[in-house]
């Protein structure tokens, strides 16, 4: 037996390369990092018709290695060239992501240490440097110093970890489900709807209160619809606004939703997974007056803290309700289980085993403080307006006076569909690829966006974009 397992050993060593394995490899994958970001002002920001990936099939996982130089050009040809291109400033469409260098650096040294995150027992420092960054986040947003949270893996998981606190809080019952009331617009995140979902709230009444011209939810409507349901003897629990809209970028009126959700005694839960980190702008503080208000908050440090994808945040400001939803015990864990006033994430979430999240954000804080933080953000609304006046000035119509960063505009042709004409434009402008936007349906019509959010978007990539839209509508009016 014995030399069994030392033949297994030599084998198994493999998975702990030597230092010159480790340097050469790692020599390999700078220098292909240092080409991406020295390039990526003149890559494209969406390529097409690059296989898809398709590619990776001639090389599957074996139990033959191979070299990093192919490993590195399989990546370059399959992975990193087709489709959109999330690092470049050029990606306009949707809510850009972010993918700060600092960040990057955090995640590895994470990923080397692998420190457990998920219970204080066993990582106090790593429990606590994420829960001082909730803490700082919360100071952001106005909440309670006794306020907690978790760092997720996005606004998707926050906005569940929410609703299913809203749920318990409220304490709502399967028994209670077709007389429960929801209240929330048509431009509520589909991630919310997918979290009623999942939290077993399927069948409750779901109320989508009328909007205004600018897509917010009308608080006079919401009131009326509240007491109308309570006259007929439904449960009233649940009203989600919006701080940020994926498709327009609207804001509801958190502060009067606030003070409804107050006195009529409902949960108040807001996502505001892409507009949150404005509140580090003077502007944005006034536009998200009222945020404080929730009970329960979504922010995205991916969106609005220009992190890597996989950082979302929820913050509550009754702790114990979200422990309440959350906490669990197994024998297995007895030597975890020691008093103390610090929060595991483990008892705030559905997260049991989970990654070091909080060292890609804390490491480019230290490292640069927060003032180019909240500088990038005032840059993104200045580019916004920018784009919004010279958007019109050749030729296309908008839509309502942005709240944070998000343009809706469309061209009217001089002939034809103008649908048609702007699905085609839209094409165009993606086939291009220098720039990307993406487009929505609003009031039936097809609608471009401009998501101005992306830590690499400066004045010349919205001029770009201006230039390829003039571009592209001079030649499709030509065809």
């Amino acid at each position: 037996m014995r030399d069994e397992l030392l033949a297994k050993e030599k084998i198994s060593r493999l998975l702990e390369p030597p230092a010159a394995d480790r340097d050469a490899v790692r020599k390999q994958v700078i220098d292909y990092i240092e080409h991406f970001i020295n390039t990526i002002d003149t890559a494209k920001a969406y390529n097409v018709n690059y296989g898809n990936g398709d590619g990776l099939f001639s090389s599957p996982i074996s139990d033959d290695p191979i070299a990093i130089e192919e490993a590195l050009s399989l990546l370059s040809s399959h992975v990193d060239i087709p489709g959109l291109n999330p690092a470049s400033g050029g990606h306009l469409g949707y809510i850009p992501g972010g993918g700060i260098y600092y960040a990057a650096l955090g995640d590895f040294l994470a990923d080397i240490f692998n420190r457990y995150a998920g219970i204080y027992f066993a990582g106090p420092g790593a429990v606590r440097m994420e829960n001082l960054l909730i803490q700082w986040i919360a100071g952001i947003m106005k909440y309670p110093s006794q306020a907690i949270g978790n760092l997720t893996s996005g606004g998707s998981i926050a906005n569940l970890i929410g609703i299913v606190c809203a749920r318990d809080a409220s304490q709502i019952k399967s028994c209670d489900f077709d007389k429960a009331v929801i209240y929330l617009t048509k431009q509520v995140h589909h991630s919310v709807d997918k979290a009623i979902r999942i939290a077993g709230l399927k069948e409750c009444i779901v109320r989508r209160i009328p909007m205004d011209a600018g897509y917010r939810m009308k608080a006079d409507d919401l009131r009326r619809a509240i007491e109308h349901d309570k006259s007929k003897g439904l449960i009233p629990f649940l009203v989600i606004a919006s701080a940020g809209t994926t498709d327009v970028g609207a804001v509801d009126p958190l502060e009067e939703i606030g003070a409804i959700a107050q006195k009529q005694n409902i949960w108040y839960h807001i996502d505001a997974a892409y507009g949150g980190f404005f509140m580090l702008t003077e502007e944005g503080e006034k536009k998200l007056k009222g945020i404080e208000s929730s009970d329960t908050l979504v922010v995205d440090p991916h969106k609005g803290l220009f992190l890597p994808y996989g950082s979302g945040v929820l913050l509550a400001k009754d702790g114990k309700q979200l422990k309440a939803s959350h906490s669990y015990q197994a024998n297995y864990m007895q030597d975890a289980s020691q008093t103390t006033e610090e929060i595991s994430p483990a008892d705030v979430s559905p997260e049991l085993t989970k990654h070091f999240r909080g060292l890609r954000l804390w490491l480019p804080l230290k490292l640069m403080g927060v003032k180019p933080f909240s500088a990038c953000l005032e840059e993104k609304l200045l580019l916004t307006k920018y784009f919004y006046h010279e958007i019109q000035r050749i030729g296309f119509e908008v839509g309502e006076k942005p709240d944070l960063s998000v343009v809706t505009y469309r061209y009217i042709p001089k002939h034809g569909d103008a649908n048609e004409f702007n699905k085609r434009l839209c094409e165009e402008v993606q086939r291009d690829g220098r720039i990307f936007i993406s487009s929505t349906l609003l009031d039936g019509k097809f609608t471009l966006r401009a998501a101005i959010l992306s830590f690499r978007t400066h004045l010349q990539t919205v001029d770009l974009l201006l230039n390829v839209m003039a571009e592209k509508v001079k030649m499709l009016e030509r065809a």
